[in-house]
C-alpha cells in the first residue's frame, strides 16, 4: 500500500509540474498574499479542538508556499495574526502564541530547508506586542535567513494596515524632524522638508515586498479586515469558499488561471498611476 501511494504521490507531482510548466506561459504573479481564514470553522465543522484547525492550517501553509516556490512565485506574504486578535480569550490567544512558536522553531531547527530554496523570512508588523520567547525566535528566524535572496516569505503577525501606516507616518515625522535639527538653521526650505510619498513608503512593514498581484481570503468572505489596504489598490482579490485548512491545488490554480486573464487590465491600472 505505501509503494502505491508512493507512486500515486510521484504522479501527481509529475501532472503539478507539467501544469505550471504551461501556465508559465501567461504572466506569473511576482508576488501573493494570504488571509488564512476559515481555521476555527474547521475545527468546529469536524467537532475538534479549535487549536485543531490551526495545525490544519499550518499544513495547507506548507503546501501553498511549495506551489508558490515551484511556480516561481518570488513573495509570498500571510496574515498569521492581527492586531485585533489580541483582543480574543487570554487562553486562545495564549494557545495561538505557543503554536506560532513552536513552529518558528521548526523552522530554525529545519533551517537548511529554508537556506536550500534561497528563502528569507520575514516578520513584519509592531513586534514589540509579542510575547518575548515569540518574538526573539521570530528574530533569530530572520537572522538565520536573512542572506538568502531566491525569494521572501513574509508573515505579518501583530499587523493591521492602519497600525502600519500610523508607524510610517510616525516614523517618517521624525526622520524629517532630525533632518531639521541637523541642518543648517539658514536652509529652512519648505519643500525640502515636505514628506514625500517615498518617505512614508520606505517606513512600511512591507516594505520588503512589491504590492502583492494576488490577495487570496478564504472561505468565500470578500473582506480585506485591514490587510494590506495601502499596498492592495489594483491587484486581483480571490476568494474560494473552501476554508483555509481546505484549501488545495485547484484553489491555487483557479487563482492563477483568473490573475492571467485579467492581468493586462490591472497592469494598465498600475500603469496609469
Amino acid at each position: 500500500m505505501g509503494r502505491i501511494n508512493q507512486i500515486y504521490g510521484c504522479l501527481v507531482s509529475l501532472l503539478q509540474k507539467c501544469i505550471f510548466r504551461i501556465l508559465s506561459v501567461g504572466p506569473i504573479p511576482n508576488h501573493i498574499a494570504f488571509i488564512m481564514d476559515g481555521n476555527r470553522r474547521y475545527s468546529k465543522r469536524l467537532n475538534s479542538m479549535e487549536g485543531d484547525g490551526h495545525k490544519a492550517g499550518f499544513s495547507a501553509l506548507k503546501a501553498m508556499l511549495k506551489y508558490c516556490y515551484e511556480f516561481g512565485v518570488r513573495y509570498v506574504t500571510v496574515y498569521a495574526f492581527s492586531i485585533d486578535n489580541f483582543k480574543r480569550n487570554p487562553e486562545q490567544v495564549q494557545s495561538l502564541m505557543d503554536l506560532m512558536l513552536e513552529k518558528i522553531e521548526g523552522v530554525l531547527k529545519d533551517e537548511s530547508v529554508f537556506n536550500r530554496y534561497g528563502i528569507r523570512i520575514i516578520f513584519s508588523g509592531n513586534l514589540g506586542l509579542l510575547s518575548e520567547p515569540v518574538r526573539s525566535t521570530a528574530e533569530r528566524a530572520m537572522l538565520a535567513t536573512a542572506k538568502n535572496t531566491t525569494a521572501i516569505f513574509s508573515v505579518c503577525v501583530a499587523y493591521t494596515s492602519t497600525n502600519e501606516i500610523l508607524h510610517a507616518v510616525q516614523k517618517s515625522c521624525e526622520e524629517k524632524w532630525d533632518e531639521i535639527a541637523a541642518s543648517d538653521s539658514s536652509d529652512q526650505d519648505e519643500m525640502h522638508h515636505r514628506i514625500k510619498l517615498t518617505d512614508i513608503e520606505k517606513h512600511m512593514y512591507m516594505a520588503a515586498a512589491p504590492d502583492p498581484d494576488i490577495i487570496i481570503r478564504t472561505s468565500g468572505e470578500t473582506r480585506l479586515s485591514n490587510f494590506l489596504l495601502w499596498q492592495s489598490a489594483n491587484c486581483y482579490l480571490y476568494s474560494p469558499s473552501a476554508l483555509w485548512p481546505e484549501i488545495g491545488f485547484r484553489q491555487f490554480l483557479w487563482g492563477i488561471l483568473n490573475f492571467q486573464r485579467i492581468h493586462f487590465y490591472l497592469d494598465k491600472k498600475r500603469k496609469q498611476l
